[in-house]
């Protein structure tokens, strides 16, 4: 009883962020969903939806330690929810090689991580496939076409398709998962001029004056500054290369092209501060009128149509939902900035899509929201004062800058193995340019459109664009501007998420007690191992681990999986450096004599028919089909497991180990060969 009484005491003194809980423990739920190694049945969801209304009509019912009854019924709806999701996004997904002609209508327009423009087709018709099993959207980068087809018009072209690829390493990001959810069944290229079979109806009026503007700015303001400007306006980053986008990353300056937080925030703010202001130098009107409500509408309207005209993609809308629920709170008369301001559009954004919750834009963007407005409510509440009034502005940016790029830094690591060291400085010298410059003149070049005197504000907005990139290629070329970790375990991120959520929500000082399982999680971090021998599932690479780093088998082709492996490794390399580390030589076909086996790597018909002699311990990774007494894992065999990691010992993890069994992995059943591999390498171990 007294136990019950303490804990009771205990919460009731937290009472005032309890619902700071909900997007926490819906986000755990969902988490739970994705971590799974196998489909849960419609029983078990039944039974957890079940468990999850009794738990939430207890809690509702406001019994002693009510919030107890939240945990176990919000846990089990963000994995019904999740579970749902799946489900319901699931469309038809190749499970062969495609070549032949392709039609569809073009949806968006982006570039690959090579730089190429790729275009993502819906209603998509391929050659003697049937529409149930056709893809509902298709992907395919272009290889030197630069005129491209507006987004809803119509094309056809003749293409290669594959299924979206799994893991390059078993445990690694799973883009089949990443693609499930864009009901992207089939990624490829075409060599071929695309042709415009039907212009874009009258029906994407939004779309067309979308790819008009991107067009215009892009033809209005020469070099990078115009592919920039169309990036933060319209969306469209087909127009910045990849050059301007590595420095972007390496300033740490990255996030001021896509449309998101900052963006819309600079936005919507400035419209309400602007509008605000003109009606207060109205005294009738200042004295009658609702100012501030009507400035948040206005506000809140700009931010609606930005929304539209950006695209409207996943982190856009999660930034909308923000500054949705900020003026929405002053048209309430409510404290605009709080932390349940960000946890109301936690939970909107985890409702829509659960599967954002695993995405680095989500992470890194609500880790800086919600820093910045804790950091800021604890020096209010602190009653801390940032110096004269005049210092106070610069104070604040500082603050901010330091918060914005401290708070996601983990996240951003984790997902890009990189930590920039001088964005703060960029970020200093960018961010207020970006919204006193940039944000202002795009405004003025909007009310000035209508009587043709637009150029006004492009100029000026153009002389902003050039000073961020300007500052993003000095900062990036310093040395030392950034280094290179290596990729957490499972198990890091969530423990680090938890533990700093809980310093943040958490009233008291108890609060502290969330630093430790934080501090763990990075000290975890440092200690993560890397995979001794890795293998891709296509045959084509093989990276064994030694004293200098990861060596290649090979200097070219392969190259997407090469920069995978050495980024998670922490490794700077190229793939060619990473080649010369093969101490053998290219041409040597061993690459591990393990304990009690013989790895060797024979890419191609000639080299595998060099390893003809080889004995039936021997294990041969080869791109081509063939035959001896030794194991011969080829990329059939593989589509099996996926890739695979190997100990030096002979401990074995493959892709398919790692992700399970899901909707989205399509795995082959396990033939021969890899119960064979199995057996080896156990008996291996056990000598």
């Amino acid at each position: 009883m007294r136990l019950g009484t303490a804990i009771s005491d205990v919460l009731h003194a937290q009472r005032g962020n309890l619902f700071l809980w909900v997007p926490v423990l819906l986000g755990a739920g969902i988490g739970i969903y994705f971590s799974l190694k196998s489909e849960p049945g419609g029983a078990v969801i039944a039974g957890l939806a079940s468990l999850s209304l009794m738990f939430g009509v207890c809690a509702l019912l406001r019994r002693p330690l009510a919030f107890l009854c939240w945990v176990p019924a919000l846990l089990a709806s963000g994995l019904c929810l999740a579970y749902a999701r799946a489900h319901w996004v699931s469309a038809p997904v190749l499970d062969f090689r495609y070549y032949g002609p392709v039609a569809g209508r073009v949806v968006s327009v982006d570039r690959s991580p090579t730089d190429a423009l790729r275009l993502t087709l819906d209603q998509v018709r391929l050659d003697r496939v049937a529409p149930s099993d056709t893809p509902a959207r298709v992907r395919i980068s272009l290889k030197g076409q630069t005129d491209l087809p507006p987004p809803g018009a119509r094309v056809m072209t003749t293409a290669h398709l594959l299924p979206p690829q799994g893991p390059v390493e078993p445990g690694g990001f799973d883009f089949r998962r990443h693609a499930w959810f864009k009901q992207l069944g089939g990624l490829g290229y075409t060599r071929v001029p695309v042709l415009l079979a039907e212009a874009p109806g009258a029906d994407k009026p939004v779309e067309r004056l979308r790819r008009s503007l991107a067009q215009y700015l892009q033809k209005r303001l020469p070099g990078e500054a115009g592919g920039f400007a169309a990036a933060v306006t319209a969306g469209d980053r087909s127009g910045v290369g990849e050059e301007t986008l590595t420095a972007l990353r390496q300033s740490n300056l990255a996030h001021l092209l896509a449309i998101s937080g900052l963006h819309m925030g600079l936005l919507t703010g400035f419209v309400f501060a602007a509008l605000r202001s003109l009606m207060c130098l109205v005294p009738w009107a200042a004295l009658r009128w609702p100012v501030k409500k009507l400035a948040a509408a206005a506000a809140l309207a700009a931010g609606a149509g930005y929304l539209l005209l950006s695209g409207g993609n996943v982190a856009t809308e999660r930034a909308f939902v923000m500054v949705a629920v900020m003026f929405g709170a002053v048209l309430l008369n409510r404290r605009a900035i709080t932390l349940r301001a960000v946890a109301v559009a936690a939970v909107i954004v985890l409702l829509r899509r659960p599967e954002s919750l695993l995405s680095p834009g989500f992470q890194m963007s609500f880790a800086a929201t919600a820093a910045l407005v804790a950091v800021f409510a604890a020096l209010r509440d602190g009653q801390v004062t940032l110096g004269p009034r005049w210092l106070r502005p610069v104070a604040a940016l500082v603050i901010s800058s330091a918060v914005v790029g401290a708070a996601p830094a983990p996240f951003a690591a984790a997902h890009f193995n990189t930590i920039p060291h001088y964005g703060l400085l960029a970020n200093l010298l960018s961010v207020p340019v970006m919204g006193t410059v940039v944000i202002p003149a795009a405004v003025l070049a909007l009310c000035l459109a209508p009587f043709e005197l637009e150029g006004i504000g492009l100029v000026v907005m153009q002389l902003g664009m050039e000073w961020i990139l300007a500052v993003a290629r000095s900062v990036s070329g310093f040395d030392g501007a950034v280094s290179h970790v290596a990729a957490p375990g499972p198990w890091v991120l969530p423990l680090l998420s938890g533990g700093l959520v809980f310093a943040v929500i958490w009233q008291g000082r108890l609060r502290l007690a969330g630093l430790l399982p934080a501090a763990a999680a990075l000290g975890i971090w440092t200690m993560a191992e890397r995979p001794d021998i890795l293998i891709a599932d296509s045959g084509g690479l093989v990276g064994v681990m030694g004293t200098e780093g990861r060596a290649l088998s090979r200097a070219k082709g392969q190259g997407f999986t090469a920069e995978i492996w050495l980024e998670n490794d922490g490794d700077p390399a190229s793939q060619p450096a990473a080649a010369s580390r093969w101490a053998a030589g290219l041409d040597s076909l061993p690459v591990w004599q393990g304990k009690g086996f013989r790895l060797m790597h024979a890419p191609g018909k000639r080299k595998l028919a060099a390893a003809s002699d080889c004995k039936d311990r021997d294990i041969i990774i080869s791109t081509v089909p063939g035959a001896g007494g030794c194991l011969l894992l080829t990329p059939e065999v593989m589509r099996q497991t996926g890739s695979l990691a190997l100990t030096r010992d002979g401990k074995l993890l493959t892709a398919r180990d790692a992700a399970g069994e899901r909707p989205w992995t399509g795995w082959q059943p396990e033939g021969r060969e890899i119960r064979r591999l199995r057996q080896l390498l156990t008996s291996a171990g056990d000598q």
